[in-house]
């Protein structure tokens, strides 16, 4: 599995870029010379912003007014989801995975499975115990410390998530509203009782989670022009971030 290691001072980039490495594939009908197309992408947001799930409502899930005040932009990712809180102290993973070598994962319980079972043993051996509950929450201490999500193409697919590090865990409280769908283990509480941080720096936590992957650095065909045109065309535009 390749490594990529990207991050943009745009947010739209960042989003674009997860959507156009699924893209690519895609359109190369997932033939690679070097390890199937399958990818890790590891970045770090270098500012606090909201992420919506594709089919998120934006009024039933976001507190708008506290975010437009204090300029915290509002986006809308590929995949579904519960909305989320990202910024400095989270590190983001996306992972590209191909049917063609794995095609179990055309299930999807088999993908969250096999991606969160990953996760949970990288974190595992740096010896902190964490668990998988919900349909793709991993939980330290009895609380939340990464939600997750996917998006599926013909050949293959883009799994990708957060893990809190070091984020302001009252700004997500102030920023978002209690969801309308819980998992049963949250049994009701609310953001600040729901969330914790794992004991681990962003970077301590990228390498595990590569060497768990057996992800190489690689020098990687990155599809820039098409993460240029879907953050222009897409992940810019309010009529995409703001639309439900």
């Amino acid at each position: 599995m390749q490594r990529l290691d990207l991050t943009f001072s745009q947010p739209a980039m960042n989003l674009a870029l997860d959507e156009a490495l699924l893209e690519q594939a895609e359109a190369n009908d997932w033939n690679f010379d070097t390890d199937g197309g399958e990818l890790i992408r590891f970045w770090e947001p270098e500012t606090h912003f909201v992420v919506l799930g594709r089919s998120s409502v934006v009024a039933d899930e976001v507190n708008l007014n506290y975010c437009q005040a204090r300029a915290i932009p509002v986006f809308r990712r590929v995949s579904g989801g519960a909305t989320i809180l990202t910024g400095p102290g989270c590190l983001m993973y996306a992972v590209r995975l191909s049917y063609k070598l794995r095609p179990k994962l055309r299930m999807l319980d088999q993908a969250h499975q096999f991606v969160m079972g990953q996760m949970k043993a990288a974190i595992g051996k740096l010896g902190s115990d964490v668990h998988i509950a919900g349909t793709s929450d991993l939980v330290y201490q009895n609380k939340k410390v990464s939600g997750n999500s996917l998006r599926c193409r013909r050949g293959g697919l883009i799994y990708h998530g957060t893990l809190i590090c070091d984020l302001d865990l009252k700004l997500i409280a102030d920023c978002l509203k209690q969801p309308a769908r819980q998992p049963e283990y949250r049994q009701g509480r609310d953001h600040r009782a729901f969330l914790t941080q794992l004991p681990f720096s962003t970077e301590t936590l990228k390498e595990a989670i590569a060497k768990q992957f057996q992800a190489v650095d690689k020098i990687l065909d990155c599809p820039m022009g098409l993460c240029e045109r879907l953050a222009r065309e897409k992940y810019q535009l309010n009529s995409w971030n703001l639309a439900r």
